[in-house]
């Protein structure tokens, strides 16, 4: 059976990410810790057969994709597919201004409503889609190979469910770390998991090793 073997990959950490700030589609750069991450994840793949590397063309993404690609000495393309949903009026916002605010968006955002979108926002469903689509585009160019795509904590989400058979609405119960290792197996017929939230390369004696 064809198929081909994705490596799924949230970008490095951002100085957003540390102040809980919605980021959506807003270009935020990685912080010292996102870059030291990108550096770990990419060491960790370098012995990988990797065709290509697609990354979300947000920086944050697409520089965390850069490392990588440079390590295993594969191909990097941008992607706009692969972009973080987006949240409109909410981006450089924190939830707690939200709650504070609108509470009757925040509840609607917490309970997962999957019809729901910010203003000027993207809704689950539609995330879900589009994520469905360039996940399968990408893939069937790649049949018996394998490659990473570099995304967003919210597109690592959207894959979980898709390959778990989860529902939008269901609560999450799985990690969505910076630079963890995901991985999936793609064909035509459908997605399936076969490892989650591997963070080996970023453990207290990879950091260590790192600075010595």
């Amino acid at each position: 059976m064809d198929a081909t073997r994705i490596l799924a990959i949230r970008h490095g950490e951002t100085a957003w990410n540390v102040d809980t700030r919605i980021q959506g589609h807003r270009d935020i750069a990685l912080n010292d810790t996102g870059r030291w991450q990108a550096a770990q994840v990419a060491r960790a793949l370098a012995g990988e057969p990797i065709a290509a590397v697609y990354a979300s063309d947000l920086l944050r993404a697409h520089a965390t994709g850069a490392a990588i690609a440079d390590a295993a000495s594969a191909p990097l393309h941008a992607e706009p597919g692969l972009r973080e949903r987006s949240f409109g009026a909410f981006e450089g916002r924190t939830f707690a201004e939200i709650e504070a605010e609108q509470p009757e968006h925040a509840l609607r955002w917490r309970k997962r409503d999957p019809l729901y979108a910010p203003e000027g926002g993207e809704s689950l469903t539609l995330l879900q889609a589009r994520i469905a689509n360039v996940t399968a585009r990408l893939a069937a160019r790649h049949l018996g190979e394998q490659i990473v795509l570099v995304a967003h904590g919210g597109v690592l989400d959207v894959l979980y469910r898709l390959a778990t058979g989860q529902a939008l609405q269901a609560p999450r119960t799985w990690q969505l770390t910076n630079t963890a290792i995901n991985r999936l197996l793609w064909t035509p017929e459908a997605l399936t998991l076969v490892g989650w939230g591997d963070t080996q390369h970023l453990d207290s004696a990879a950091r260590e090793e790192s600075t010595t």
